[in-house]
């Protein structure tokens, strides 16, 4: 009953959006407004065929490597700089600095400085997903129990084990949030590098549908690219359930509390 139950929270609203849409495009409408039935055949059509291992792949590949080394280099960098007062205050104005620079602004630089290749369209999407997983990390890190850390030093818990056992599981609630922001701003991103000549993507696929005014082809990409969403943020759902699992458990007992 509550797989039936969350299966409606999931799809009630998708549904009835659909129903609207084919309501509201029975009549006579613009070219530019496609209908529900034929943009579902365009999409299989166009996406279930030869371009899931020509462009949705790639796309995904460099994603999904990116999203990979944004966390690692936030997290890296977030919790030196959370954890010791000196770093922030000396990486802080460099900081705002380099985040109030759109990464794709970078895109002209990296194309001359990298060239047309993955490696540049990579870069651009870890250069705007960094942000969000470094400023949660750092927050995060901030935020640690003092009772916790007071009792760490005591024990004479430092180093490594401090960082494992301490500091990344506290500040893993903030890290998590972060990442689930970077996969937004990623996806965002990843189509917008690929508008750049370059050889394959989806970004470029949709680009070229709209040159030739093929709307419903067109359609059919953004339509692909709200699936992708969707089905990223599910699966790090689960992912966050179960990095997260302390944590939910912690917020049950002290609610019941």
């Amino acid at each position: 009953m509550t797989i039936l139950k969350n299966l409606g929270y999931w799809l009630g609203l998708p549904i009835v959006l659909i129903v609207v849409w084919y309501l509201a495009t029975l009549g006579d409408v613009s070219i530019f407004v496609p209908r529900p039935l034929p943009l579902w055949e365009k999409f299989v059509s166009v996406w279930l065929g030869d371009n899931i291992l020509s462009d949705v792949v790639p796309s995904l590949g460099r994603l999904l490597l990116a999203l990979a080394i944004s966390t690692v280099l936030g997290v890296a960098l977030g919790v030196v700089i959370g954890s010791f007062r000196a770093a922030r205050w000396f990486s802080e104005p460099m900081l705002e600095f380099l985040r109030a620079i759109p990464s794709t602004i970078m895109i002209p630089v990296l194309l001359l400085v990298i060239g047309l290749n993955d490696t540049m369209r990579t870069t651009v999407i870890v250069l705007g997903c960094l942000w969000p997983v470094l400023l949660n990390t750092i927050t995060g890190v901030r935020s640690l129990d003092e009772v916790l850390s007071n009792t760490a030093k005591v024990y004479g818990v430092r180093g490594w084990n401090r960082v494992w056992h301490l500091v990344l599981p506290g500040a893993s609630p903030a890290i998590m949030a972060g990442v689930r922001q970077s996969l937004a701003v990623g996806l965002i991103l990843m189509v917008v590098s690929e508008m750049f000549a370059s050889a394959n993507g989806i970004g470029t696929l949709i680009t070229n549908f709209q040159n030739r005014v093929a709307v419903p082809e067109m359609w059919s990409g953004v339509l692909l690219l709200g699936v992708v969403g969707v089905l990223l943020s599910a699966i790090f759902a689960l992912v966050q359930k179960g990095v997260l699992k302390w944590y939910d458990g912690l917020k049950a007992a002290a609610d019941d509390n």
